[in-house]
């Protein structure tokens, strides 16, 4: 049996030809994992109770509402959401980007009266 050598990941290449909502994971490391997501639109309200997670945009542009307001994200940028904080993110054009997060995290959806 030969040994492979390794390959890295390749972002592009995992998303290339990718339109609509996508979202799954390109590595585990640990107890966490890296996902990448390709989307365009509103995800709903969620939280997760026992991870943080962290945000890193690749290509397009990333909105993450928080209760407290929004943070806008470009490629290169990144944000770290506290576990059980509420949020949702939004893309108003096709966005990639990374997550890190526990790779057992809990998604809780906590839509409220009001929420647009």
């Amino acid at each position: 049996m030969t040994a492979q050598t390794p390959q890295p990941l390749d972002f592009a290449a995992a998303t290339r030809g990718l339109d609509g909502h996508h979202n799954f994971v390109l590595a585990d490391v640990n107890d966490h994992c890296l996902r990448i997501a390709v989307f365009e639109g509103t995800y709903r309200w969620h939280r997760h109770p026992g991870s943080d997670e962290l945000f890193v945009v690749v290509e397009g542009r990333l909105e993450i509402d928080l209760d407290e307001g929004t943070v806008v994200l470009g490629p290169g940028q990144a944000h770290r959401v506290p576990a059980g904080v509420r949020h949702r993110t939004r893309a108003t054009m096709r966005t990639v980007n990374l997550c890190f997060e526990r790779t057992d995290a809990e998604t809780v959806f906590d839509e409220r009266p009001g929420d647009d």
